[in-house]
């Protein structure tokens, strides 16, 4: 099995989808992640320049601690486009990686980054099976796509499926906490607090200690339950 999970900025699918992450690649599979930007504007402290060559660091800590690959498209934060260039980039990974499991943003989100991301994601999947388009890659589409859970972007998540994560959840911390944005110091949001108190509140609703969840999207005929290996 092979797990793709595309976020906006590095950190976002690892927060948000690394414990999932992390408890499929100690099974043996494999998993990439895509940053479409680093986030580098988010210090207030420091450059873009500078916090931009920590991000690039820490994401590379960050995948190393989650058995992961990383890929990084390098648009600038808080300026991704909804485009056809970036639809095809994902495309293109897409058709490389080959992935099982598509993991992404759901469509609404505070963040414009990420409900762009989200939009390009979808099309990306959508142009990955066109035979037509990148002749020298076999067309790939994935069918079990899942939106990861973000407290920006709760407008309209609606959780569906769970994954017991308590086995690997401590590793799952360490690795989060590559990031300077997880350890605090950067950002008012309690992220560390808020995602061991969401682990905690989807292990309960999940019949586990500790758990993630996920939205499928409309249509694709999900039903609630337990995501397994």
């Amino acid at each position: 099995m092979h797990i793709l999970a595309v976020g906006a900025h590095a950190a976002d699918m690892e927060l948000t989808a690394g414990a999932a992450i992390l408890l499929y690649t100690t099974a043996g599979h494999t998993a990439t992640l895509l940053h479409c930007t680093l986030g580098e504007k988010g210090h207030a402290q420091k450059s873009p320049e500078e916090y931009g060559r920590q991000k690039l660091e820490e994401a590379s800590e960050a995948a190393r601690l989650l058995g992961a690959h990383w890929r990084l498209l390098e648009y600038k934060d808080g300026e991704l486009p909804v485009s056809e260039e970036v639809s095809r980039q994902i495309a293109q990974v897409i058709r490389e990686e080959r992935p099982d499991i598509l993991i992404t943003h759901p469509p609404r989100s505070i963040h414009d980054d990420h409900a762009r991301c989200h939009t390009n994601v979808m099309r990306a999947n959508f142009l990955a099976e066109l035979p037509g388009l990148f002749p020298n890659l076999p067309q790939h589409y994935v069918a079990r796509v899942y939106f990861a859970e973000n407290w920006e972007d709760m407008e309209g998540f609606v959780a569906d499926t769970y994954l017991d994560v308590t086995t690997v959840f401590d590793d799952w911390l360490a690795a989060s906490s590559a990031y300077e944005l997880f350890r605090g110091g950067i950002s008012l949001f309690r992220y560390q607090d808020y995602y061991r108190a969401l682990a905690t509140m989807r292990g309960c609703l999940g019949r586990a200690d500790k758990a993630v969840s996920f939205m499928r999207p409309p249509g694709f005929g999900n039903k609630r339950g337990v995501l397994v290996l």
